[in-house]
């Protein structure tokens, strides 16, 4: 399986690297207050959409929430689930994480409550989610759309849109826009870089964190 070389370039980054990429490109795409419960390191990839609510479900065989998203998830992929109903139900679980993580999913991002957050932890698989609970969507919720836009925080989020998560936050990147934030975030995490060694080498952190600091995103 070949690796979309955009997503190798995104995962060598941070989130805060490129949350600094779009302030420079003058576009938004950050998700604060989705905290990661489960998996290490960062999470990066295409994101495949899935909008969870109450209602009636599209047409076809019933299917468990989020099963589409995972049958057709690969290990470029990021599952990114609306659940803003305003319902107590979690938008994913244990045997969910246990399918994606077959399938080499790269993570999973819920702006909802998530469940079973334990078996996620033992099977070390990222998840980011808004909140825990206990409770099941089952009679609850209902998929109302996989690969359709949704909206995480006040991100609106298209299937095929680029994603990184980590601990700092939830970053999305319009699939039209990646070449140039990719290349902005790359200059910025080498400037950084750069000035970390002069700080390692000696020089006073006021002269490294000066004014080439501070002009960085407008140069």
């Amino acid at each position: 399986m070949t690796m979309d070389p955009l997503v190798e370039r995104l995962r060598r980054l941070d989130a805060c690297a490129v949350s600094d990429a779009l302030d420079k490109c003058g576009l938004t795409g950050v998700a604060t207050g989705i905290p990661q419960f489960s998996g290490a390191g960062r999470s990066a990839g295409r994101a495949i959409t899935v909008k969870l609510g109450v209602g009636n479900r599209g047409s076809g065989p019933p299917k468990h929430l989020c099963a589409n998203a995972i049958e057709i998830g690969e290990p470029d992929n990021v599952i990114v689930v609306e659940q803003r109903s305003g319902v107590e139900a979690a938008g994913w679980g244990g045997l969910l994480s246990q399918g994606a993580l077959v399938r080499g999913i790269a993570g999973v991002i819920v702006d909802g409550p998530v469940r079973d957050i334990d078996q996620s932890i033992e099977l070390g698989f990222p998840v980011f989610a808004r909140s825990l609970t206990s409770l099941t969507a089952r009679g609850r919720l209902v998929e109302l759309s996989t690969n359709e836009r949704v909206t995480v925080g006040e991100v609106t989020v298209d299937a095929g849109d680029y994603v990184i998560a980590d601990r700092s936050a939830v970053i999305f990147v319009p699939a039209a826009e990646i070449d140039r934030v990719l290349a902005a975030a790359e200059d910025i995490a080498a400037r950084e870089d750069a000035m970390a060694k002069a700080l390692r080498a000696g020089k006073p952190i006021g002269a490294v964190m000066g004014g080439d600091y501070e002009d960085m995103l407008r140069s």
